[in-house]
């Protein structure tokens, strides 16, 4: 077998999207937009700042919401399995202050993730680790020579596919399968599972 390892994403992978279930907990709809809709995630984020301020909603106030979410069914399984494996990394827009919960319910994946400004219980910004994180996180892994593997659902996740050694949809919506068909596309963590074992070699 090559020295490989597989990148992840996390929401809508192995996770429910954070903020659709903020959205359906508080019955603010403008929140169930995510990067399955916005490729532009400046946009997509300043959008949901706005949002928060103007309904007066707080970092407790979504904390609370993931409190209650667990992961999608299978998920544990499938990353247990697969960490038995070879390396995993999961690579992320989310933001450590929203990640905790859920990577201890995963029996803590190594996560890369970007970090909220909150003053006084307020989100006021966040901080991108970097532009384009996932891709770049994925050309780095190649040039320590590793074979790298990688599968998400979303606009933000497809440079990362195809900066990859072989790149997978899982779970994804019908406009990202359409614009992006030379990735292979799957909704069962079995199918993931062997379609990952065979690019491992």
């Amino acid at each position: 077998m090559k020295q490989s390892i597989v990148t992840l994403d996390l929401e809508g992978v192995l996770v429910p999207e954070i903020w659709i279930a903020v959205a359906e907990k508080t019955g603010i709809k403008e929140l169930r937009r995510t990067t399955r809709e916005e490729p532009d995630y400046d946009k997509l984020m300043q959008g949901r700042l706005k949002i928060l301020d103007a309904h007066g909603l707080k970092l407790s106030d979504i904390q609370q919401v993931i409190g209650t979410l667990a992961p999608l069914a299978g998920a544990r399984e499938f990353l247990d399995e697969l960490r038995a494996t070879t390396q995993v990394l999961i690579l992320s827009d989310t933001f450590e202050q929203f990640a905790k919960p859920l990577m201890q319910q995963l029996n803590w994946p190594t996560l890369l993730c970007h970090r909220l400004i909150v003053e006084n219980d307020r989100i006021t910004g966040y901080q991108i680790r970097i532009a384009d994180q996932k891709k770049k996180a994925v050309a780095a892994l190649k040039a320590m020579n590793y074979h790298v593997v990688s599968a998400g659902d979303s606009f933000n996740d497809t440079a990362m596919l195809g900066e990859a050694n072989a790149g997978f949809l899982f779970h994804a919506p019908d406009n990202i399968k359409q614009q992006f068909p030379q990735f292979p596309a799957v909704d069962e963590f079995n199918e993931l599972l062997a379609l990952i074992k065979n690019a491992l070699g």
